[in-house]
């Protein structure tokens, strides 16, 4: 009888301890489980944020390049050099902050081109021959023209002919 009693003790030992183990072993899947879908809802979230942020910088670009461009008609105008002999043809192109300026810009037309005139008529070969007097000269029509704006203003100066001659 005591051989049974231990027997069924062991029985008794036996079947806690696959109990024990099934407890255990749903445990470690419930675990991994939860991991899993943890790591799944991140990378769906960091998706999701890199995605907007990518549009964003899209966006962000579109409006940067959204900024117009406003031709102006050509300039004729002699040098300061050799009592005139020498002459300058510049056709510009200013870039607007603003697609709105242009209105603002075509209504005060007759002061920009004076103003530009006055500036290409005050200079010598001397003065724009360099690239470096090209970027002041840039800079001088800049400055000069932003005077007269009151919306928005002009963020670059482009040369798109340039010929002296």
């Amino acid at each position: 009888m005591a051989q049974v009693r231990d027997s069924y003790a062991q029985k008794d030992e036996i079947v806690a301890e696959e109990k024990g183990k099934k407890k255990g072993s749903y445990r470690k899947w419930f675990v991994m489980g939860f991991l899993v879908m943890a790591l799944v809802a991140g990378g769906v979230l960091g998706g999701k944020y890199y995605m907007d942020q990518a549009a964003k910088k899209e966006a962000a670009q579109k409006s940067a390049s959204a900024a117009a461009v406003w031709p102006m008609d050509a300039f004729i105008v002699n040098l300061m050099d050799n009592g005139g002999e020498r002459y300058l043809k510049v056709v510009l192109q200013l870039e607007l902050s603003d697609p709105e300026v242009v209105a603002e810009l075509k209504e005060i037309k007759p002061k920009l081109r004076d103003a530009v005139l006055g500036i290409l008529s005050s200079k010598s070969l001397k003065d724009i021959s360099t690239t470096e007097g090209k970027q002041r000269l840039k800079e001088e029509i800049t400055y000069r023209l932003n005077s007269y704006l009151s919306k928005g203003k002009i963020l670059q100066v482009y040369f798109t002919d340039f010929v002296i001659q």
